[in-house]
């Protein structure tokens, strides 16, 4: 990790020329030296104006302690010297294609439809059944195929949350389609990265950042932590303290850059092996397909329920996984206020 690029003199004066009087005095105050533990200023954001995909070199490959853990879960918050040097400023935020259908926003919000949503495989959960809730979502790749947003907004999807990235060098193939579509139906959406295990935090933030356009209205980015048992890539298991270590990187670089605090997916097992007890002021979305989530993650709050993968609706070609948000109508416009910028 370093603080300047390898010609220090080069790196000063571009970042003088970049920040102006506010990074004279930070680098003033850092010293510009190489023993520093800024990890993120060489962070290049995607510049298209919606959802570009910019092509940009492979970061390096690798495997192990991150060795640049910018705080601990619930540890220090980050430090003012890097605050200076990297504001939130800085990074260009982008225009949003908005342009919702007729009668899709109610009084300056997004209208929250009743979901109409079939099930290849229904689960029956009782009484705290998904169908109680008022506002059903949806999230998709490219394994849905060619969707049409406008029906599927209109068949109960009230949000969306779109693959983007995996490990490093992997953008899905449908996310510039669908990140674009949805916003064009209305569709409130937010972008999320599979972690991959054998990849440093550090480089898939930055994968990640070069990918997702930072656009106003739009949903946390979310970060997708599961055991994935069938990678023929990367069978690699690290401990729990790694695995804390390397969320908390790619949280802290992800929320330093969109403002927003960071969503985390996860499924019962890798629940159990390393997040009870953890991350306690992160908003959770929780996979339980084959029970309510509060016998699953009996600790823990949440804000998103996946409670299917195998649904199904109109406009859409394949199966699809099922959500709701965890609250009322009202208490959803709430949410999205606070964290939708």
């Amino acid at each position: 990790m370093r603080e300047c690029a390898p010609d220090p003199t080069l790196f000063c004066v571009r970042v003088i020329m970049r920040f102006l009087i506010p990074a004279i005095l930070a680098v003033a105050v850092s010293g510009c030296t190489a023993s520093s533990k800024l990890d993120v200023l060489d962070l290049q954001p995607s510049s298209e104006t919606v959802s570009s995909i910019v092509p940009a070199p492979v970061p390096s490959e690798d495997v192990g302690g991150e060795g640049e853990v910018m705080a601990m879960a619930g540890g220090t918050p980050v430090s003012p010297a890097r605050a200076a040097l990297f504001p939130p400023e800085v990074m260009p935020e982008e225009e949003v294609a908005f342009v919702a259908p007729p009668g899709a926003v109610s009084s300056g919000r997004p209208k929250v439809y009743n979901q109409k949503f079939d099930d290849a495989k229904p689960v029956s959960f009782g009484r705290a059944a998904p169908k109680h809730f008022p506002v059903h979502g949806v999230d998709v790749s490219r394994w849905q195929g060619d969707i049409d947003w406008h029906t599927l907004r209109k068949q109960g999807a009230n949000f969306a949350f779109i693959k983007a990235t995996e490990g490093i060098d992997h953008v899905d193939d449908a996310f510039r389609r669908n990140w674009k579509a949805a916003a064009e139906a209305g569709v409130p959406r937010g972008a999320y990265h599979f972690f991959y295990w054998c990849r440093t935090a550090r480089d898939q933030a930055k994968w990640f950042i070069r990918n997702v356009p930072k656009v106003k209205g739009a949903l946390p980015p979310v970060l997708d932590v599961e055991w994935n048992a069938h990678s023929q890539t990367c069978r690699h298991r690290p401990t729990r303290q790694d695995v804390l270590e390397k969320m908390q990187v790619f949280l802290d670089a992800l929320e330093r850059h969109y403002g927003q605090r960071p969503i985390i997916y996860t499924s019962p097992d890798f629940y159990k092996d390393n997040l009870r007890g953890q991350f306690r002021d992160y908003p959770f979305w929780l996979r339980s397909v084959a029970a309510h989530p509060d016998e699953i993650y009996s600790d823990r709050d949440w804000a998103f329920w996946q409670y299917s993968g195998t649904g199904q609706a109109r406009g859409v070609p394949e199966n699809i996984d099922l959500n709701v948000f965890n609250g009322s109508e009202r208490g959803w416009y709430e949410w999205m206020s606070r964290r939708a910028h």
